[in-house]
């Protein structure tokens, strides 16, 4: 079986993560770990040369740098746990990129984490969860984190 494992640095990631090697037997899964890297665009006046921002390329970098890290990360657990697992880090739109990602891959699963995001936070930052379950060739598990409750 092959599943991609969305990650993103978060503790929603990790939940993903632990849910994968609970359920999944290691000998009969090969594990994509995929990092989406969203670039990050700024409005720029057609009068600037281009580079004329080289501060963007460095955060560009630096991202891919934590990416990298977030994915090194959850292959070595994996790998720990007895899992094939190979990497991967793309730069997209998440929720278009894991879509993607997993139908070149030709995932049978998609495993991710949910931030659980609610009314206005949920409307303006979307839910890459959501999409990606409604739009996926495969099947998607969506992983939730219990919520802390605050105690009065």
């Amino acid at each position: 079986m092959k599943i991609l494992l969305a990650v993103d640095g978060s503790e929603f990631s990790q939940a993903a993560m632990k849910a994968l090697v609970s359920q999944m037997r290691p000998e009969s899964a090969e594990v994509l770990v995929l990092r989406v890297v969203e670039s990050r665009i700024f409005p720029v006046s057609p009068q600037m040369a281009p580079g004329y921002a080289p501060e963007q390329d460095e955060i560009l970098k630096e991202d891919f740098r934590h990416a990298q890290e977030s994915v090194n990360r959850a292959s070595q657990a994996l790998r720990s746990a007895g899992f094939s697992v190979s990497t991967r880090v793309v730069e997209a739109e998440a929720r278009n990129g894991i879509i993607d990602i997993a139908a070149e891959w030709r995932a049978d699963l998609i495993v991710l984490g949910s931030h659980g995001r609610k009314g206005l936070q949920r409307f303006l930052l979307g839910s890459v969860a959501e999409f990606v379950a409604r739009h996926a060739d495969c099947s998607v598990e969506i992983v939730r984190v219990p919520r802390k409750h605050e105690t009065a």
